[in-house]
């Protein structure tokens, strides 16, 4: 269960079943007719407005709604976008965590892997000991390879929650804005944003078997003269 996204919707059937006239409200004036308050939304122009405006100013000619009725749409779409925003940070943290745990997986392997082979060489010296240290080289390019590919990916991760994050702040703050028409002033761009965040793909991920380090496994059984030509065993 997700508490915030309940949290968010409790406030808001709390907040739409409360009249109207209930609510405390400061009323906006009109800027053209100071008398008027603002009380429609013109959907052409997507704009809070007040009747006059309407019957005889800039928006004689547009189609209008009650701004309660715009208001009460918008507010439940934004309320959705919340709801589809935590969503997708939970998984997109669940992703990081997968991640990470890859990362040490990654780096216990290449422990084990490193461990084995100095156990390896330590007991040939001499002619092994320049071959290992090339041999310890390859593990640790490729380690810090799969690790920098990894990070880089739980940054772009983190960076996309961290924005999201943000935007769900944002969103639940204007979710707690309790003048219409100031509301509506802002919710297209909030919106805007928050559809723009849900489309943006989040889809790269490490291959499955990705932090394996199994390929650096070696056979030491072979003969002094082979010693020389020594390479990690490939497919074992």
């Amino acid at each position: 269960r997700n508490l915030l996204v309940e949290n968010i919707i409790d406030i808001y059937k709390q907040e739409s079943a409360r009249p109207l006239h209930a609510k405390a409200e400061q009323h906006l004036m009109c800027e053209e007719h100071e008398d008027e308050r603002i009380n429609i939304y013109c959907l052409r122009c997507e704009a809070p407005t007040c009747s006059l405006c309407k019957v005889f100013g800039a928006h004689k000619d547009c189609e209008v709604a009650p701004l309660p009725a715009v208001y009460q749409r918008q507010k439940s779409e934004l309320s959705d976008g919340i709801a589809m925003l935590v969503a997708g940070n939970d998984r997109i943290q669940a992703i990081i965590t997968q991640m990470e745990e890859i990362c040490h997986t990654i780096e216990e392997n290449s422990r084990r892997q490193k461990q084995h082979l100095g156990l390896r060489f330590d007991a040939l010296y001499g002619i092994l000991e320049e071959r290992k240290k090339e041999l310890l080289q390859s593990i640790a390019a490729e380690q810090e390879a799969k690790l920098q590919r990894v990070r880089g990916l739980i940054r772009q991760y983190g960076d996309h929650l961290e924005a999201s994050s943000k935007l769900v702040e944002s969103a639940i703050q204007a979710m707690e804005e309790p003048q219409m028409a100031v509301y509506l002033q802002h919710s297209k761009e909030l919106l805007k944003k928050i559809t723009d965040m849900s489309k943006a793909s989040m889809s790269s991920r490490p291959e499955p078997g990705y932090e394996n380090m199994d390929h650096f496994s070696i056979n030491v059984d072979y003969v002094a003269e082979m010693l020389r030509t020594i390479e990690f065993q490939t497919g074992a």
